[in-house]
């Protein structure tokens, strides 16, 4: 690791065209419209398949929280091709926002990177194959892009606009022990090193309120998805769903949830600290009614999104007012 040389951001008097949008943090919405001078919607595909926390390699039973039909619309339906998950991803896209012809294949639940390459190459093209296919979002762990994968996804990246979506959850080994993740931090530094300069964005998915982490530890953890200067960043609240070891331990009361108070105040202090040109591709999670236990404000998703931005606009503040980080690795 390189000394550490602090420096502050938004120190530039260049202003970034989300906030003279009028905007508080760098949305995604806004980002994709800049991009593709059009609006652009994700479509979740279920590509088939596991984990290695799942399947024994690493662990066994998955993360704690974890019940993909909870993540992912395409969890909840019938296995289907590709092209058809495509099709009737569209179709209801296109109900719910008439007009839109362009989307991003989304392979969203569970490691989709974790197959031979030879498969991976066969399930990405046949996303792209699609003419209203304008690129593709990879969900994906740390542990499991070897060089060959790297090597396909920068091929692809050569072509079109790739998005790889590395979870993190959080920069506490501790915590990620308790989540049987089957990896710890270093694996993550290590995803985001060897997939620099290779064409596609690397997204980080964090996980706030999770248990036995204070408001210091989940802001260390900003400040390092700040410090690794990566592309684009998902902010998640912890949220049960049934059927999972964190439902368990949350029924017996050894578990407790942040507030919406509590979760809008770190939200807040977490977009103060990213860069800001770090594109924000979401500030909270959710799942069905019928798979969510609890906190059930995380269902009012528009309303909480409008909360922190009414937060941050309160404080006058806005993504990367408090923002320090290191300019080398």
């Amino acid at each position: 690791m390189a000394d550490r040389q602090l420096s502050v951001c938004g120190s530039s008097a260049e202003v970034p065209a989300w906030r003279q949008a009028g905007l508080r943090y760098y949305a995604y919405n806004f980002y994709l419209q800049q991009r593709f001078g059009q609006r652009v919607q994700r479509i979740s595909l279920d590509g088939g398949f596991t984990c290695p926390n799942v399947d024994g390699t690493v662990a066994v039973g998955g993360c704690v929280f974890c019940d993909n039909r909870s993540f992912s619309p395409s969890r909840r339906l019938p296995r289907r091709t590709i092209r058809e998950q495509l099709e009737e991803g569209i179709r209801r896209l296109q109900r719910r926002y008439p007009g839109v012809k362009r989307f991003i294949a989304y392979f969203q639940p569970a490691t989709n990177t974790y197959a031979p390459v030879e498969r991976l190459r066969r399930l990405y093209y046949e996303a792209l194959d699609h003419p209203q296919v304008v690129g593709l979002a990879i969900g994906t762990r740390p542990d499991c892009v070897p060089e060959d994968v790297l090597q396909l996804l920068e091929e692809i990246a050569s072509q079109t606009y790739l998005s790889v979506e590395y979870g993190l959850q959080t920069i506490h080994d501790r915590t990620l022990r308790w989540m049987n993740r089957g990896h710890d931090y270093a694996a993550f530094v290590d995803a985001v090193q060897r997939s620099r300069h290779r064409g596609f964005e690397i997204c980080a998915h964090v996980i706030l309120g999770l248990p036995g982490e204070s408001h210091q530890d989940m802001m260390a953890t900003a400040d390092e998805v700040a410090r690794l200067g990566l592309d684009a960043v998902k902010i998640h609240n912890l949220y049960v769903v049934p059927n999972t070891p964190l439902a368990e331990q949350y029924a017996q009361g050894e578990v407790q949830l942040l507030t919406r108070e509590q979760y809008i105040h770190a939200v807040v202090e977490f977009l103060e600290r990213l860069p800001p040109e770090c594109v924000v591709e979401r500030v909270s999670g959710d799942a069905p009614p019928q798979y969510l236990i609890a906190p059930q404000w995380c269902l009012e998703k528009n309303a909480l999104r409008d909360a922190v931005v009414e937060e941050l606009r309160h404080r006058d503040s806005w993504q990367g007012k408090r923002c320090r980080y290191l300019r080398s690795l």
